[in-house]
């Protein structure tokens, strides 16, 4: 039955990927789509929701322990049994009897109800079950931190495919620009009023621009295959996705605030207080052994030597015994429980807290990081405005005759520079808000965050 429910789950997702691979190729992919896509095919929660069907079969199955157990058995034998032959006073039996006691082969059938009710277990059928229920809550907390995990994932595949596209139109646009002054160099070298030394410099800068647009288009080919591979998707295929990056500001409130909101929301943290409070049902179970047991078991059929006599009612045969069981010594078998249960409850306890210093640690960082990069942004801003004034007067000033090739050049490079620092920062508080949201167990995408 797990075997099925885990093929059932696999099957869903493999109708979903075959579904969206019919879609439009050429459509662009949002990154509200692709985190859909993403939540559906992916193995890695396809995985974590196998895991959950089978703890609820797990809850099923030790709920049945404590409800009857009814079984309709019987048997047909056959049998010659010389036993009386062989007793040890079988030879003070008068002749006369000697001869009747001939064991001849006879036949026995038996068929019935078999009823087993447990009555008084101390608990331990309650304690398993709710130690059962813990663990599927667990699971849940564990599926959402994978959940938000890939949703973080798929953010981080589009914002990085969306920055090596940016830096790609850079290094295009200063391709462009170098292209533009190598035609200028040539016609002022033409008229008599720039060197050769002009034109041979210009078309080493354009020489040297293609390796660095090449590399760019690896770049962005990588990214896209990097989104492609979280939605189940082929590598090579040309997946287009929707927006640019952009500097969206985002006040996420107070850093005790946030760190207040973390120990309630974040999933990783819900998980790991399930893991103590199954400790602690482990310790109660351990706790439970050595006391009274009691249970129910019953009997009604038909036992007969002649099948005609089967449903006779002088051949029927019932019992009904109530059992119990009360252990006095174990040589230390429950105490080694307890002293293991209780091992168990004490990890847990410092897993968690462990786990809540790092939690804060981590809301920390990328709180500081996404201050630190909002500032950035402000200062990349301004240096892109002063670079571009810089290059305006450079390419002026060497049509008139006021500057060099080498002063275009860098005037051009430090453009491309303050673009891609400003980019870069964009990219960086992007990132920092995401993983402040992802660290605070907050929803990730900015559409959740805005409903």
């Amino acid at each position: 039955m797990k075997k099925n429910r885990v093929l059932a789950v696999l099957a869903a997702g493999m109708c979903s990927l075959l579904a969206g691979m019919a879609q439009d190729a050429d459509a662009p992919l949002s990154i509200k789509a692709a985190v859909a896509l993403a939540l559906n095919r992916n193995p890695q929660i396809l995985v974590a929701l196998a895991e959950q069907e089978e703890l609820k079969g797990t809850i099923k199955e030790v709920r049945s322990e404590a409800f009857p157990q009814v079984t309709f058995q019987g048997y047909g034998l056959r049998m010659r049994d010389p036993s009386i032959l062989n007793s040890s006073s079988f030879d003070n039996v008068p002749p006369d009897f000697r001869e009747a006691l001939v064991p001849v082969a006879s036949n026995i059938f038996d068929i019935g109800f078999h009823v087993t009710q447990p009555i008084y277990n101390a608990g331990k059928v309650r304690t398993a079950l709710k130690l059962a229920e813990e663990s599927l809550a667990e699971k849940g907390a564990a599926s959402e931190t994978v959940r938000q995990q890939l949703t973080f994932k798929v953010l981080q595949a589009f914002k990085n495919l969306m920055l090596m596209e940016a830096n790609r139109d850079i290094v295009r646009e200063t391709q462009q620009q170098s292209v533009k002054h190598l035609e200028q160099a040539k016609v002022r070298f033409s008229s008599g009023v720039a060197t050769e030394i002009d034109v041979l410099r210009s078309e080493v800068n354009v020489a040297n621009m293609e390796p660095d647009l090449i590399r760019a288009e690896n770049r962005v080919r990588l990214a896209r295959a990097i989104i492609n591979d979280l939605i189940m998707a082929d590598l090579e295929a040309p997946t287009k996705i929707e927006g640019s990056l952009e500097y969206k500001p985002w006040d996420p409130g107070s850093l005790e605030e946030i760190q207040v909101r973390t120990l309630d929301l974040r999933p990783e943290l819900q998980a790991a207080r399930r893991q103590v409070q199954q400790a602690k049902l482990t310790v109660s179970l351990a706790n439970a052994q050595n006391k009274l047991t009691v249970d129910m078991e019953a009997h009604y059929g038909y036992a007969v030597r002649e099948l005609q006599n089967l449903v006779q009612s002088d051949y029927k045969r019932w019992n009904l015994t109530v059992n119990f069981k009360l252990p006095l010594y174990d040589s230390g078998r429950k105490a080694g429980l307890m002293i293991q249960a209780q091992a168990r409850l004490r990890a847990a306890e410092q897993r968690l807290a462990q786990l809540e210093n790092e939690c804060r640690l981590e809301v920390k960082q990328a709180y500081d990081d996404m201050q630190s990069s909002a500032k950035a942004i402000a200062a990349a801003q301004l240096s892109v405005q002063q670079a571009e004034k810089v290059l305006t007067l450079m390419q002026a000033n060497y049509q008139y005759g006021a500057a060099t090739t080498l002063d275009v050049t860098d005037s051009q490079t430090a453009l491309a520079e303050a673009r891609n620092s400003q980019i870069g920062s964009t990219y960086q508080y992007e990132m920092a808000k995401a993983r402040l949201r992802l660290a605070s167990g907050s929803p990730i995408l900015d559409m959740e965050v805005d409903q």
